[in-house]
């Protein structure tokens, strides 16, 4: 493994392992080694990635087509996903883990009162969660950030994001960390139990897309309009096993927790992870968050932390800082891109509800000092004219020492005399755990936030809410306004005495004048020595159970799949293992199976969770029907369209079909994360050689999968489709398995696989 370079940086509560940090010697040892193997020129994206390599010299490196074997630095787990994860690792028979990891506790709070009160409501509700995931950090050395900490993507970059580390994290949005010049990846729990074990992870060597970035941002427009304009161009998949990669004169006119922003929301594009080059930004982020001697270790080595002149990108997008306008993103995908200027007259058009009922600002993607002081600096024109939010407006810190620092500076009073709510730190509304209450399923609303992702139903479970994605700015003027019609460049607000102005673009403080207020300790270190310790999971609980071995391949092509259900149109991983409510059984495979697809479309019938049982002729739910097949030993296929699995990292949407009786997804494309969760837990994730083959396949068919037992990398598979008439035909499929996925697959999962290496 990487040998590390020992940087005593002291911080609050003693976050920083002593290992902590990369050994910037050996990544210039490792990428000169590969410089000279490739004779050219390196991007950053390549020199950090390529510098994580296990083997410098021996791995064959092709941008798209290889699988590098890596040795990132860290592992991170929000609390949703790293009960599967532990429990994963816990199988494992591992004494320890072997890279420094963190446990964060930032899902399972429900916003519905205010921060204290919600808190404390999540703290007696997880209790068993919470102790579960804090017993297993201390016996196998994973350090756990308590509830109310703050969402895990703001801990990196304030405590363990410095540029040229590799992390890994079990959520979508680890790219966040780019924004401190690392290379943070979104993953899902299997592969975060590789690296915690220390064995090499793999990724599919990425392209790489070059952002240009130009000019200088001004006025009312943000960071966040960079990646909302990215997004536009690029749609849902367009990132798809590529690093977005900005770099050019513009970039040097965004602060480092702006740069965060865009590299969060890269994940709404695909991309394997987004990164900015090392600047003075950077520099002084570190120094303002207590890791100065590591600033000091980056500025003696930035070359590496920097691209090389002349370096080739697969794609350039150039964008002009000082053209470019506020947008607004929506409503049911991030990509719809619009300027805000334009929204109200589209809205019109469109039949969308102008009328904004809530505005949301703050989740992992704006929620720095920077944000919530821009936020501020509006409420305080508007209070100051005698105004309040027409809206409801909910503000989210992203951690403990934002709230704490937003209290001691006066931000988090004026967001709340224009008639914010401030909720807890966490993910809140932005994953679904929101308690909304002032519509009723089903009736159709505007909502305008600063989050991610706005597919349907994602934010309150209303399939009828329209919910935009904007900057936290754009957000609180459309609050203060009330409707999509405002555009707070060009119009007027009126004062209750009557006096007619327009708000001043939004100022605020990149970091705060004083030091940051840590506020409350929240983090348990684990002990030099856990294995006296124990871990009981109840064998009666309804929220945790220990995993049992999937079945290994019997050898055999798998013959008569039933087509559970054809997917139509878009099926995220929200889709595919709803979040909301099911987050309290992430901990429980059995029980959060029957969330499997309920979300989905079936193309049958254009209804979502009915499906046709064939053997008995009935409809039911997606859940169901899987279950009833199970027990009577049918195995089943799931077929679907483009991007299958876009979203979020969550395994479960891959460990759900599986343990149901699933054995392979058949899709036009999938997207990356999902597409290798499949394959950890013994899935086959395959696609159509020809798309239009899709339109073959009949809801009440039954599918054969032949050519496992010759299966090979880059060879395809065939399916014999069997038709009820009598009918038959045959398609190809292809896959990206490469040898040591196969493995995977027959040994029945990845984790199979480890147990068989360790005896």
């Amino acid at each position: 493994m990487i040998p590390y370079l020992f940087i005593s940086a002291k911080v609050a509560m003693s976050r920083f392992e002593p290992n902590s940090s990369i050994n910037y010697d050996q990544l210039r040892s490792n990428i000169d080694i590969v410089r000279k193997r490739l004779n050219r020129p390196l991007t950053l994206s390549e020199k950090i990635v390529y510098g994580h390599l296990d083997d410098p010299a021996g791995q064959e490196i092709v941008r798209g087509r290889t699988y590098l074997r890596l040795r990132p630095d860290r592992v991170a787990m929000q609390d949703a996903t790293a009960q599967m994860a532990m429990l994963q690792f816990i199988s494992s028979g591992l004494p320890k883990v072997a890279v420094p990891s963190t446990i964060h506790c930032d899902h399972l709070i429900e916003a519905q009162i205010g921060g204290a009160q919600d808190l404390q409501r999540a703290k007696e509700i997880n209790q068993e969660v919470y102790k579960f995931l804090a017993s297993a950090g201390a016996k196998y050395g994973v350090g756990f950030w308590k509830p109310g900490s703050g969402i895990i993507h703001q801990i990196i970059l304030e405590n363990y994001a410095y540029p040229g580390v590799m992390l890994i994290g079990t959520d979508s949005h680890t790219p966040n960390g780019g924004g401190l010049g690392s290379i943070c990846i979104g993953v899902g729990g299997a592969d975060a139990v590789d690296v915690m074990a220390g064995i090499p992870w793999e990724l599919k060597c990425p392209n790489v897309i070059g952002v240009k970035l130009t000019g200088t941002l001004s006025g009312w427009t943000s960071p966040k309009d960079v990646i909302l304009k990215v997004a536009g161009i690029l749609t849902v998949k367009g990132g798809t096993g590529a690093i977005v990669e900005y770099h050019g004169p513009g970039v040097d006119s965004i602060s480092c927790t702006g740069m965060a922003t865009i590299c969060n929301m890269g994940a709404e594009i695909g991309a394997t992870t987004s990164v900015f080059p090392y600047n003075h930004r950077m520099r002084t982020y570190l120094e303002k968050t207590g890791r100065g001697e590591i600033a000091a270790v980056a500025n003696e080595n930035q070359d590496l932390l920097v691209p090389d002149s002349g370096c080739h990108y697969d794609q350039i997008i150039e964008i002009n800082l000082s053209e470019l306008k506020p947008h607004i993103n929506g409503p049911f995908t991030p990509d719809l891109a619009h300027p805000v200027s334009d929204i109200g007259s589209v809205a019109e058009k469109n039949g969308w509800p102008l009328e904004v009922k809530v505005g949301l600002i703050g989740s992992c993607t704006n929620s720095s000092y920077e944000d919530m002081g821009r936020a501020a600096s509006l409420a305080k024109q508007a209070l100051d004219k005698g105004l309040k939010c027409k809206a409801q407006f909910t503000v989210t810190p992203g951690s403990e020492q934002i709230r704490a620092t937003i209290e001691r500076d006066g931000y988090a009073k004026l967001l709340r005399d224009v008639g914010g709510v401030v909720l807890a730190n966490a993910c809140g509304p932005c994953i679904g755990q929101w308690d909304r209450r002032d519509v009723k399923k089903g009736e159709k609303n505007t909502i305008v936030t600063s989050f991610n992702r706005n597919f349907t139903a994602r934010n309150d479970a209303n399939p009828a809410t329209h919910a935009f994605v904007t900057s936290p700015e754009i957000v609180t003027a459309l609050a203060i306004a009330g409707t999509l019609k405002f555009n707070p460049e060009t119009d007027f607000l009126t004062a209750p005495n009557g006096e007619k102005f327009k708000l001043e673009p939004p100022t605020g403080d990149e970091l705060p004048a004083r030091d940051f207020d840590p506020g409350q300790d929240t983090y348990q270190h684990p002990p030099a020595d856990g294995s006296g310790l124990r871990v009981d999971v109840n064998p009666q609980s309804n929220r945790l159970q220990l995993l049992e071995p999937f079945d290994k391949w019997n050898g055999k092509d798998l013959e008569d799949l039933q087509v559970l259900i054809k997917v139509k149109g878009k099926c995220t991983t929200d889709h595919i293992s709803a979040a909301g409510p099911w987050l309290k059984f992430r901990g429980h495979l059995d029980n959060i199976s029957n969330n499997l697809l309920i979300g989905a479309v079936n193309i049958e019938n254009d209804a979502v969770n009915k499906i046709r049982n064939i053997l008995t002729g009935e409809f039911g739910g997606v859940p169901d029907v899987a279950r009833y097949y199970k027990k009577h030993n049918v195995s089943w296929v799931v077929v679907g369209d483009e991007n299958y699995g876009e979203g979020s990292s969550r395994e479960h949407a891959a460990l759900e079909p599986r343990h149901l009786g699933g054995r392979a997804i058949i899709v036009k494309s999938f997207a990356r994360i999902h597409e290798t969760n499949l394959k950890k837990q013994g899935l086959l994730p395959l696609t159509f050689s020809n798309p239009a083959d899709y339109d073959k396949i009949r809801p009440d068919d039954k599918i054969s999968i032949v050519g496992l037992k010759s299966f090979a990398p880059g060879k395809p598979l065939e399916a014999i489709i069997k038709h009820s008439d009598g009918s038959s035909e045959t398609i190809e499929l292809n896959h990206t398995f490469n040898e040591t996925q196969i493995e995977w697959f027959q040994a029945g999962s990845a984790l199979n696989k480890m147990k068989e290496l360790q005896k």
